[in-house]
């Protein structure tokens, strides 16, 4: 199936934090993505309406009709993982944001891709109380996906999705390898040529690191992401105030390679 006209809703990751930098732009797994499909359909027009910072409440209320407004045959919707790391997180209030975005996008006609996330526990050992919400929240994404016909990128049951190089220094948000992973497997459920299930296989085992050097780095990691993000949190100021999209219109893509 070859699409047209792709739209990306979501947060930080689909805006493509941390693969590139705010200089030069943030490419992400979507641009890659697009990418890829721009290479088989000269026709092919994407567009990236994530914005960093935003709770499922705020990308339902800011991109879904925008989206819809450009008529797409394919939306990826990753969603929930902000409101998911905060005191009071609603499960099944998140939960009804996402399934309202996946039945808007399915009864659209379009062809819809959601996601589940990794095990916090692994990437961020301090998050290990987050892990049992992480498990009920994916068991719900995989229920929503399910009820509207949506394509699942199923990221918790493969362990590669934990390896601390598909993570950037900030682990929230990917690496540029993790970029590539995540666009990998979204072409995988789509059946894309030349996609198979590689993203998902081990990288090199890593050498041992000793339990003193783990201690000092989860140290130097609170100091330099874990207390900016608290400040900001208790300040009610987030990583996307003021911020839009950066890609807010259906435009052809040029493709830049691996």
């Amino acid at each position: 199936m070859r699409h047209l006209r792709y739209v990306a809703v979501g947060d930080s990751q689909t805006e493509g934090l941390n693969d590139g930098d705010e200089k030069t732009g943030y490419r992400g797994w979507a641009d890659r993505l697009a990418e890829q499909l721009a290479a088989e359909e000269p026709r092919f027009r994407y567009a990236n309406l994530a914005v960093r910072g935003r709770l499922a409440a705020q990308i339902r209320a800011e991109q879904t009709d925008a989206a819809l407004a450009m008529e797409p045959d394919l939306v990826t919707v990753m969603a929930g993982m902000n409101d998911l790391i905060r005191p009071g997180f609603d499960a099944p209030a998140v939960t009804a944001e996402l399934e309202a975005m996946l039945d808007a996008f399915a009864a659209s006609g379009a062809r819809v891709v959601t996601f589940t996330f990794p095990d916090v526990a692994r990437v961020v050992p301090i998050a290990r109380h987050l892990r049992p919400r992480v498990l009920d929240f994916n068991e719900r994404v995989r229920a929503a996906a399910h009820r509207h016909g949506a394509l699942l990128v199923d990221t918790f049951t493969h362990p590669v999705t934990t390896d601390p190089r598909l993570w950037s220094a900030d682990r929230l948000h990917v690496s540029p390898l993790g970029h590539a992973r995540i666009a990998a497997a979204v072409a995988e459920v789509l059946e894309l040529p030349g996609s198979d299930g590689s993203w998902t296989h081990p990288l090199p085992p890593l050498p041992p690191v000793p339990a003193w050097q783990r201690a000092r780095t989860e140290a130097t990691w609170a100091a330099a992401f874990l207390g900016p993000w608290l400040v900001r949190r208790l300040q009610g100021r987030s990583s996307g105030d003021g911020r839009t999209a950066k890609r807010p219109h259906l435009q052809p893509v040029q493709v830049t390679g691996p």
